[in-house]
């Protein structure tokens, strides 16, 4: 029932734990309970109830009990709830400006590239026309696939699953459109396999490397974040 997740939102200390998970990693209650700024038995309490609401999953390991979210579903849910929870407060323009700007540079969103690095990847298929985005769904053109392919893009892994083949997500700290689903998820780890970007430590924040930053600029993207502004023309 949507009152019974809502309610499960409504409390301060699950929220920091979902949003802990947005990296896409499992973690410990202790670690999660260090995120929320709780005490180890009231995280475990959370977690019990994340996990009846189908929000999170539980995995054992030898001793150790990690957690993550339920699915890409339940992470794109939490984001997009971000988006509409965040809004730029007056005179705070581009928004998310408060934010951390390392997440807001680049980041992980559960399995998928966001913040200005998703973005820009996105605006640039969009242009090139290896994308084409319409109502939070996303088609790969022939050109596109071939493109992927070229980045190394494991499109038959991604074809072959059962989640959503290409979606699109509004960036909460960008307000505008990066690309998830399958898609989204293998380009990330094709960025990261490529050791194009790195995973900073204890965060969902995203580094370029100095070999990403010459790929990036062999694909026309830019690290400037008033060109990451920049509205691109529907269709």
């Amino acid at each position: 029932m949507l009152a019974d997740v809502a309610g499960l939102l409504g409390e301060r200390a699950r929220t920091r734990i979902l949003n802990a998970l947005l990296g896409g990693s499992a973690l410990t209650a202790k670690e999660l309970a260090y995120f929320a700024g709780v005490s180890a038995p009231t995280a475990s309490s959370h977690l019990s109830r994340l996990v009846a609401g189908d929000l999170l999953v539980m995995e054992k390991q030898g001793r150790w009990h990690y957690y993550r979210l339920k699915s890409a579903e339940v992470a794109a849910a939490i984001e997009g709830l971000m988006t509409v929870a965040a809004p730029p407060p007056p005179r705070d323009w581009p928004p998310g400006q408060r934010v951390d700007p390392a997440l807001r540079a680049a980041r992980m969103c559960y399995d998928h590239m966001a913040g200005r690095l998703g973005v820009s990847v996105c605006d640039m298929m969009r242009r090139n026309r290896y994308l084409v985005l319409s109502d939070g769904a996303g088609e790969i053109t022939g050109s596109g696939e071939r493109f992927l392919a070229g980045l190394g893009v494991d499109l038959a892994r991604a074809g072959a699953g059962k989640r959503h083949y290409c979606r699109s997500c509004i960036d909460w700290t960008e307000r505008r459109h990066h690309v998830s689903g399958a898609i989204g998820a293998a380009l990330a780890q094709a960025f990261l396999d490529q050791r194009w970007v790195s995973r900073v430590p204890d965060t969902r924040a995203l580094s370029v490397t100095a070999v990403g930053k010459e790929k990036l600029a062999d694909l026309g993207l830019t690290d400037d974040p008033a060109a990451a502004q920049r509205p691109l023309a529907a269709g």
